[in-house]
């Protein structure tokens, strides 16, 4: 299958969607697809370009900056230069990764040219809206997000929960598409001592940790408040916040005693969390949380609100602990748990919580993005067919 996956986000940007869909791409690979990236330029080369993997281009397309994401752009609608790329080799089926003005551009040619497109949920965008400052538009972006997405043959959506959230809205053809876990790369084993003593901690210090970006919409505020009130419970403990953003300056001038370690990527970031002893993530806007799935496969019991990736993979006071969804006193009080249960059962949790991510593969969820791109394929010629 020729397959065009349009996004305005890949590797080598750090993010959920982008390290997502860098696994989705490489997979679809080594199952013989011709995958061709259209993406933004990120201060690139401005051509299409091969990677390092056969069966991969990249087609880059102008952007322009993304409001509140520093570094990272959006596309342009490119409508023409798609039509004429798709039109002289036109894909199999067209995969809009997010609803941009370059996805939405892409999912009008494809419509025009007669070529299926299918579609995935990633980020909440009408839930950031408030905390943006553009509430008032929430509804607005929920109607089109819809739209757009109703145009697709299937919606995916990371987990059962959010599928059936988008079907309460009018989505149709919503279907679930999990995440994965790099279980070699996110390991116990990396767990490094002088990490952990440049941070301050002994062998016998429990460590907290935040990855992700230090934001308003990642609810950073309470993962800080809970460790604050677990510290209280347990006096040997810091908390180390990986990661940047527009809130971290702030943060990090009003909390002197945290360790602020920036951003971390790939063995040099496992490296941040196999160091750590529990993790900390009050996000209440994921649509799943890669995060969460990193942190249990590197040995981390981990504390989150009852949803998205915490409610499909976390058994409560077993291999880590939830709180009920939006409940920040609830949170906190899990975390003062996790303090008080001493370093022993700490452990135990740990082990269960790096069980639970071995058996999440990714090469299962390749297997079934490939079943719903070639059922939307299939279901498409049949329409097509019967019209003609």
């Amino acid at each position: 299958m020729k397959l065009a996956l349009v996004t305005e986000t890949f590797p080598p940007e750090v993010n959920g969607v982008s390290m997502t869909l860098g696994r989705l791409v490489t997979g679809l690979s080594k199952r013989g697809f011709e995958v061709q990236v259209v993406r933004p330029s990120q201060g690139r080369d401005s051509e299409t370009q091969s990677t390092a993997m056969s069966g991969i281009s990249e087609l880059l397309v102008a952007g322009m900056p993304l409001p509140g994401y520093e570094g990272l752009r959006m596309g342009r609608p490119s409508a023409y230069r798609l039509l004429c790329a798709w039109t002289e080799s036109p894909p199999d089926v067209v995969h809009i990764a997010t609803e941009g003005p370059l996805g939405l551009a892409a999912l009008w040619v494809a419509s025009m040219l007669g070529i299926p497109a299918s579609s995935t949920y990633h980020t909440n965008f009408h839930q950031y809206t408030g905390h943006y400052h553009i509430g008032l538009i929430r509804d607005f972006i929920l109607v089109f997000l819809r739209i757009a997405h109703n145009a697709c043959g299937c919606t995916l959506a990371p987990t059962k929960q959010m599928a059936n959230e988008l079907r309460s809205l009018g989505f149709k053809n919503t279907g679930v598409l999990s995440r994965g876990v790099d279980t070699k790369l996110y390991f116990p084993d990396r767990r490094d001592a002088s990490l952990r003593a440049e941070w301050g901690a002994t062998e016998n210090t429990i460590v907290f940790a935040f990855v992700g970006r230090v934001a308003s919409e990642k609810n950073i505020e309470l993962a800080i408040a809970s460790f604050r009130r677990a510290a209280e419970s347990a006096a040997d403990s810091l908390l180390v916040i990986v990661g940047d953003g527009p809130e971290r300056k702030r943060l990090e001038a009003e909390n002197p005693d945290i360790v602020f370690a920036g951003m971390r990527k790939g063995e040099d970031l496992a490296r941040h969390y196999a160091s750590s002893d529990v993790f900390l993530f009050p996000s209440i806007t994921e649509t799943f949380g890669n995060v969460v799935t990193e942190a249990m496969s590197s040995g981390l019991a981990v504390v989150t609100f009852d949803y998205a990736a915490g409610r499909e993979l976390i058994i409560d006071g077993e291999n880590g602990y939830l709180a009920k969804y939006g409940d920040s006193a609830g949170f906190q009080k899990r975390a003062v748990d996790l303090a008080n249960m001493g370093l022993e059962k700490l452990a135990g949790v740990r082990n269960e919580a790096r069980e639970t991510a071995l058996a999440v593969s990714w090469n299962k969820v390749v297997e079934d993005f490939k079943e719903s791109l070639e059922i939307v394929e299939n279901r498409d010629r049949e329409m097509y067919s019967k019209v003609v």
